[in-house]
């Protein structure tokens, strides 16, 4: 039994290693797949061909059933994501690491990103990575603001939706050196960070298109969002981010408390 442990520990954290591994290195989850056939094969074929190692063949047989385990969840069903900026303060720093679920908005074939079961649309207030239009290879996250055939007005860092203004309210929190404001997203509420409270970026009225959405960072003075990027086709989304599962920046302690932290 101690040794079934020991072997089910260390194919999960191999699987597990290698599942970032490809995550970092924004490896498609086929390609991913391929990648480790290609590394582990050879062992594998080295064994068949060697009797005596009956019990390392069926460790590297499991090791490789979750591996794809953890490409096939990666690829349908939930992903993790490093936060790399400060757009979303206050509510995603950077370092966060953060699961993505892929399935909110529909399943999708990996690398043709074609949808081929319809599971939802993204709702006003989630919080959502994308594909950045210009550049697919890059990924984004930013709050959902307008959807399909909205008007969003944007003026002295204040909302207004079709003709309705958004509910803002000054916080309590003091902990950022800057302003924080409770926002109200049809019932959805989360901080937003206004840095520079006497100047406002890209003041405007914004027509959503339809099959587009709205997107804004939570760090209203210090985010490349629609206002800078335009509106997100739907094609560009990957999931909707859900919950923290790490927090570190290198030499930093983790942030403990932030371990499990659904997002807002």
């Amino acid at each position: 039994m101690p040794s079934l442990v020991q072997d089910i520990g260390i194919s999960l954290l191999a699987a597990g290693t290698l599942g970032v591994i490809f995550t970092r290195l924004k490896i498609p989850s086929i390609a991913a797949f391929l990648l480790a056939g290609v590394i582990v094969g050879p062992i594998g074929l080295k064994l068949v061909t060697d009797p005596v190692n009956i019990d390392t063949i069926a460790q590297l047989g499991f090791i490789l059933l979750l591996i794809l385990i953890v490409l096939l969840l990666r690829a349908f069903l939930v992903e993790p994501f490093r936060i790399p900026s400060g757009s979303m303060m206050p509510t995603l720093l950077e370092g966060d690491f953060i699961f993505v679920k892929k399935y909110s908005y529909g399943l999708r074939l990996p690398v043709t990103e074609t949808k081929i079961i319809e599971t939802g649309e993204p709702q006003r207030g989630d919080v959502v990575v994308f594909r950045l239009p210009s550049d697919p290879s890059v990924n984004y996250i930013k709050r959902v603001v307008g959807l399909p055939g909205d008007t969003v007005v944007y003026d002295r860092h204040r909302l207004t939706i079709n003709g309705q203004p958004v509910e803002l309210r000054r916080s309590d929190d003091k902990t950022w050196g800057a302003p924080v404001y409770v926002e109200d997203l049809d019932g959805r509420l989360h901080d937003i960070l206004v840095m520079t409270p006497e100047f406002s970026t890209r003041d405007n009225t914004y027509r959503v298109p339809e099959g587009h959405y709205w997107v804004m960072g939570d760090n209203r003075d210090r985010s490349k969002d629609s206002r800078f990027i335009g509106p997100i086709p739907e094609k560009f989304l990957v999931g909707e981010a859900v919950r923290i599962w790490m927090h570190f920046v290198p030499w930093n302690m983790p942030d403990w408390p932030r371990i499990g932290m659904k997002i807002q």
